[in-house]
């Protein structure tokens, strides 16, 4: 099956007042689980690839083409998408290799500046047919750049995205990157306001700390698409400790990979339906609009 764009996905979920998934891909075994969950549940999934996930790998290229191999090979709804890319030749590279959604991440700079790059990369990308999704107000954790407890303003939030012309809005409302515990408590108050004066889908960074029951009331509130990496990161490493704390002379890694993979998907596939539930009929969610392209 051909790639979903991700526009369908967000707007679909947008629509029926679901959440749509993007779960990070962090190496081969996360992006197979994150596609055996989509495969099972029926609903779509976000692959995403972070700008640190292609440091991590040397390169953009083994794998973004992995990931959309995986994604064009499954009967499942996918889309694949660059997550908080700083560097306009990653997003130039990963358009190149056919990618057709991104994020610009330009949130670390003064406002103007970030208003100023983020309309040029969006302007590039539109004429390409990618989708853009940028964000305002640094959500919390990532990397030390962002300020804990900074929250999006809603009037400047809708005057950013008229400079810019993006097509969805990552806005701080209360969660940071990274967090390890499900703890995290959201501004619905604000959320509401934002979706209020803002055009275009809202996005939840941060989610892993977010509870489940928070993350339905957020998305209630108005946040569509809903970013989890961490959470799933820890699932695959408690099962990888505790298959190597069983056996002391567990060598072969695919005896534990495999596991801690099937851990992910199982995960992810729960946290697929959680996000489904609002707004009824799941069959619908995802598919493609009539002559959307990105």
């Amino acid at each position: 099956m051909t790639l979903v764009p991700t526009s369908s996905i967000v707007e679909s979920a947008r629509r029926r007042g679901a959440g749509a998934a993007a779960f990070n891909v962090i190496h081969l075994e996360t992006a197979e689980a994150l596609v055996t969950a989509a495969e099972r549940t029926g609903l779509p999934v976000i692959l995403q690839i972070s700008e640190n996930c292609v440091r991590y790998h040397g390169s953009l290229a083994p794998i973004t083409r992995a990931t959309l191999a995986l994604a064009e090979a499954s009967p499942a709804r996918l889309s694949v998408h660059l997550d908080h890319i700083t560097d306009p030749d990653l997003i130039c590279e990963g358009v190149a290799a056919g990618v057709r959604s991104v994020m610009v991440d330009a949130s670390g700079l003064p406002y103007q500046e970030n208003v100023a790059l983020t309309a040029e990369l969006t302007a590039w990308c539109h004429e390409r047919d990618v989708f853009v999704e940028a964000e305002l107000g640094e959500v919390g954790g990532k990397d030390g750049v962002h300020a804990p407890g900074a929250r999006t303003d809603p009037a400047e939030a809708a005057a950013f995205v008229a400079a810019t012309g993006v097509d969805a809005l990552a806005v701080a409302v209360g969660s940071s990157h990274a967090m390890v515990e499900r703890t995290a408590e959201l501004d619905k108050t604000l959320i509401a306001e934002l979706r209020a004066k803002v055009p275009v889908p809202l996005v939840l960074h941060g989610s892993s700390g977010v509870p489940d029951e928070e993350l339905l009331r957020a998305v209630a509130a108005g946040l569509t698409k809903i970013n989890i990496s961490t959470h799933l990161v820890s699932v695959f490493t408690a099962r990888v400790r505790e298959k190597l704390g069983a056996d002391a002379g567990l060598v072969d890694s695919r005896k534990y990979l495999r596991p801690a993979r099937d851990a992910v998907a199982e995960e992810a596939g729960r946290l697929l339906r959680l996000l489904g539930r609002p707004g009824g009929d799941a069959d619908c969610y995802g598919s493609r609009d009539p002559g959307d392209g990105r």
